[in-house]
Order: structure tokens, then sequence, then C-alpha cells
């Protein structure tokens, strides 16, 4: 029988997988902060319109991501059961499925002008957002499948690689960007554009990054020998998990887009407040996710093991590190809402009274659903680990499109709230998805560990 390992080691294992990988994320985040940023100091029209192309962009990638998620717990739980065979095919399967979900996608991003129209957004901002996806849209090639190796090296545990690599990304982000956006340093000043050649350039290095590393360093997967070959059976496998998690990362984005596209029919104005609110809540929600893949590997290594009682102690230690973040993240917003909001625009910006105004009342908002925005994607990994992805996508489904959507629209301009009642929307919601999906683990899903499959 194994040594039960003490909540301590929990504490200290999750650290250990899970800091790197916050940082990774943060590293990620950071390259959407320099867009913001830099964006913010070239116009507020610009930071509009990429504000909007960015929702419209993740709504695309982040459900292709999910063949990425899916990648994890398959790898995780082949490692402990140390067959290298089945981490090789799930892991080629996975690039092959972002290969194609890419090339379906690519006609949305390229005509994307008369879709934001449909959308009720303003003409000028749809247009500079398409002129934007046009370039950005074809960064989804490589974004995805950086996001399946990234999740491969992830459940193999080897995640400082995972942030160092994504460091990197950052830095040439953050360069390219301040390069082409302002046309410094003898390159054409090519304003949003500029920034979406930036995005397309970033991806490409860390792709370029992360091959290199998994070639060179395991060899013994051989990832990319005869990668042309089919394997139907494990590209079903990987299909099969990843749709749900798709659609469950979709219906939460879809939230946030269409929160977005609310915020774009009440003006220039509340959409900027609203892009620099939504980043700073992000930049905390990177944390969470950090957690939520450790918690992924750690659970599909128990699941591989069907070791209850470690899946038990790590899901609690986990889920208590995320309700420390919360708390800390709600007192920072409720009393340094100004400065932060503050580091996103110029001090003479004439418009800065007004997004101050706007933003203030929208991070207490988004103070409010940090608890449950952690809670819930903690048990998403969680139940991600123990491959467990239908039934949460339909609680997300409801939670994000029965409750959330409808409560935005309702509380914004049934109730005449605004910005605030679009942002109650998003609390709803993500309220809805913790306690249901929490309750799916606790209740269910983790009583199966240890009991032969379905």
């Amino acid at each position: 029988m194994s040594q039960v390992m003490t909540y301590r080691g929990h504490f200290r294992a999750i650290s250990v997988l899970g800091l790197p990988l916050i940082g990774g994320h943060l590293a990620q985040y950071a390259i959407g902060l320099t867009d913001t940023v830099m964006l913010g100091w070239y116009g507020v029209e610009a930071l509009a319109a990429v504000t909007l192309a960015n929702s419209y962009y993740f709504v695309l990638f982040l459900f292709g991501a999910g063949f990425g998620w899916a990648v994890m717990p398959m790898v995780a739980a082949a490692a402990a059961e140390e067959d290298e065979t089945s981490i090789r095919r799930a892991t080629r399967m996975g690039l092959w499925l972002s290969l194609l979900y890419a090339a379906v996608m690519m006609p949305l991003l390229w005509w994307s002008y008369p879709i934001l129209i449909a959308l009720k957004q303003e003409p000028q901002v749809a247009q500079t957002a398409a002129v934007y996806l046009r370039v950005a849209g074809w960064s989804l090639f490589p974004a995805l499948l950086v996001m399946v190796l990234k999740s491969y090296l992830a459940a193999l545990e080897r995640t400082q690689i995972v942030l160092w690599i994504t460091v990197v990304a950052a830095v040439v982000n953050a360069v390219t960007n301040y390069a082409l956006i302002f046309g410094n340093w003898g390159a054409p000043e090519l304003g949003v554009v500029g920034a979406a050649i930036a995005s397309v350039v970033t991806q490409l290095v860390s792709l370029i990054a992360v091959i290199v590393y998994a070639v060179k360093v395991l060899p013994e997967h051989n990832l990319f020998q005869r990668f042309w070959r089919p394997d139907w059976e494990m590209f079903a496998r990987v299909w099969k998990l990843g749709v749900p998690i798709g659609l469950t990362t979709l219906a939460e984005v879809s939230l946030f887009a269409t929160s977005a596209f609310m915020m774009g029919w009440l003006g220039q104005v509340p959409l900027a407040a609203h892009g620099i609110a939504l980043n700073l809540a992000s930049a905390t929600f990177m944390v969470h996710l950090g957690l939520s893949n450790a918690a992924t590997v750690r659970a599909g290594n128990a699941f591989g093991r069907q070791d209850r009682n470690h899946l038990e102690r790590g899901a609690v230690a986990v889920t208590l590190m995320s309700l420390i973040m919360s708390a800390l993240t709600i007192i920072l917003f409720l009393t340094c809402a100004e400065p932060l909001i503050s580091l996103f625009m110029e001090p003479d910006d004439p418009q800065r009274p007004d997004i101050l105004a706007i933003g203030v009342g929208l991070l207490a908002m988004a103070a409010l659903f940090q608890l449950v925005d952690g809670a819930q994607v903690i048990a998403l990994g969680l139940l991600r680990g123990l491959q467990d992805a239908k039934v949460p996508m339909i609680m997300a489904a409801l939670s994000y499109w029965v409750v959330g959507i409808p409560a935005s629209y309702y509380f914004g301009f049934v109730q005449h709230m605004d910005g605030i009642g679009v942002w109650m929307g998003l609390v709803l919601g993500l309220a809805c998805a913790a306690v249901m999906l929490m309750a799916r683990f606790w209740m269910r899903s983790v009583k199966e560990i240890g009991v032969a499959a379905e």
C-alpha cells in the first residue's frame, strides 16, 4: 500500500507544479496586456477595436484549445501508467485536430466585419477590428499547436520550460509591438496592424521553441516521426474529450465576449473601460487557471492509479489555495481601483475621467466574481483530470447561456444599470457554474475513483 501524502505534502507538490504554470499564464496574459496598454497609449478607438477583436478571436481560439486541454489529462494518466505509446498518440492527434480546426475557422476571422456589424457594433470600431483580425487570425494555427505541446509538457510535469518559453514570447511581443504600433527603431507606424503582426510573430516564436524542446529533450516520444500517419482510434478519443472541453470553455468565453458586445452598444468609452477592468480581472484569474492546470495533472495521475484518497486530499488543498488568492484579490480591487485603472491610460487623455468613473464600478463587480470564478475553474480542472467532460459542458452552458447572458442583458438594459448591470450578469453566471461543478466533483465524480469505469 502506498504511503498517504499529507496535506502539507499536497500543498508543496501543487506549488512546485503550479507556480511555473501560474507564471506561464501570467506571461501569456502579459502578451494581451502589452497590446492593451500600448494601444491605449495609441488611442481610445484603437483600444476599443482590439478589445472587440480579441473577444471575437478568443471565442474561436478557446473552443479549439479544447483539444489541447484534452491532451493534458490523457497524457497525465498515460504517464502514471508508464504508457509512452499513448503519450505520443494522444499528443500527435491533438496536433492534428488543432490544425484542422484552425483551417476551418480562418474564414470567420478573415470575413469578420459583417459578423461584427450584425452584432450591432459601431461601424468604425468594427472596421478597425476586422483589419486587425485579418492579420492576427493567422496566429490561430501556431497558437493552437503551442497549446497542445504545452499541455503535453505540463502533463509530464515539465512546467519550468512552459514558463520560460512563454516569458520569451512575452518579451518578443512587447518589442515587436513597440516597434510596429508606434513606428519606433525605424519600423513603419502600423497601429492596430502592427499589434496584429506582433501577435503572429509571437506565436511562431513560441511554436518553434516548444517544438525544439520536445524534439531535443524528449526524443523517446518521437512526436513528429511519421507525423502524417493517421491514428483514427486515438483521433476519436481526443475528439470525444476535446469537443466537450472546448464547448465548456466556449460557453464561458462567450459570456465574456457577449459582455464586450453589450458594452460596445453603450459606446467606445464604456467598451474601453470594460477592456481595462477585464484585463485586471484576467491577471488574477491566471493564478486560478494555473492552479486548475495543476489540479488536472494531479487528478489525472490519481485517475491513472485509481487513488481516491490522493485525489480527495489534493482537491481540498488546491481549492484552499484558490480561496486564499480570491480573498487577496478582493481586497486589492476594492482598495486600489483607480491606481490600477490609471496604468492603462495616458495622464492627459481627455476621456480619462469618464473611463475611470466607469472602470472603478466594473472593478468592484470584478471583486465580487473572484471567489466564484476561481471555484468554477478549479472544479473544471479536477473534473478534466478525471476525463469527466460531457456533464460539465451542459452545466456550463446552462450557467453562462441560460443564466449569465440573459441576466447581463436584463440588468444592463432592461433595468438601465448599464455596465454595472452587464457585469452583474457575469457574477450570476459564474456563481451558478461554481455551485454545479463543485457539486458534480464532490458528490459524484470523485466517488467513482477506485471503482471500475463504466
